[in-house]
């Protein structure tokens, strides 16, 4: 495909923003806002979302028409409504939860057992898995004490900040 220049600025670096991400971890940033002529991104670490913000009939980076974002008020996607449903959570534990946004790894490497199982014991500084962002591998510890009940998350699976990966009996 060729660009074509119709005048508005060019869309934002993918690498910088990838950087960009990576500092928000580094400093602890849960907000970024950045605005470049008809253009404004804006980054949330956390439980909301990330949300990109484009000129209206705007382009994404990749040259695709953009969706226009559901009305407010709009009903959830059925997917999305089962999901935001809380399970019920035994009140006796407590969650481990991703302290970064990534992909969830449960062993050191392919082929070798998890860190931890239902009924592992785990002290605080109890390696439970891996969160690989960015290509960096962070070994998440478990920070109490206690015997993991239950796993929240699958292999490989994403996960955001703050979102729980186990529960924990404490004692």
């Amino acid at each position: 495909m060729s660009e074509e220049n119709t005048g508005t600025s060019d869309p934002f670096d993918l690498n910088r923003l990838k950087e960009l991400i990576a500092l928000m971890e580094a400093h602890g940033l849960t907000e970024v806002d950045l605005r470049r002529q008809d253009q404004r991104w804006k980054l949330r670490r956390g439980p909301a979302e990330v949300t990109q913000l484009f000129p209206a009939g705007g382009y994404a980076a990749h040259g695709m028409p953009l969706a226009p974002p559901p009305p407010a008020g709009a009903p959830l996607p059925q997917s999305a409504a089962a999901a935001a449903a809380p399970a019920p959570v035994d009140q006796d534990t407590v969650p481990i939860k991703s302290p970064t946004v990534g992909t969830f790894y449960e062993s050191p490497s392919p082929g070798d057992p998890p860190f931890v199982t239902v009924g592992s014991k785990v002290a605080q500084d109890s390696v439970v898995c891996i969160i690989e962002a960015m290509k960096v591998f962070n070994q998440i510890t478990a920070d109490i004490n206690g015997t993991i009940t239950e796993i929240l998350v699958k292999n490989g699976d994403a996960v955001e900040f703050g979102q729980p990966l186990y529960r924990v009996r404490l004692g």
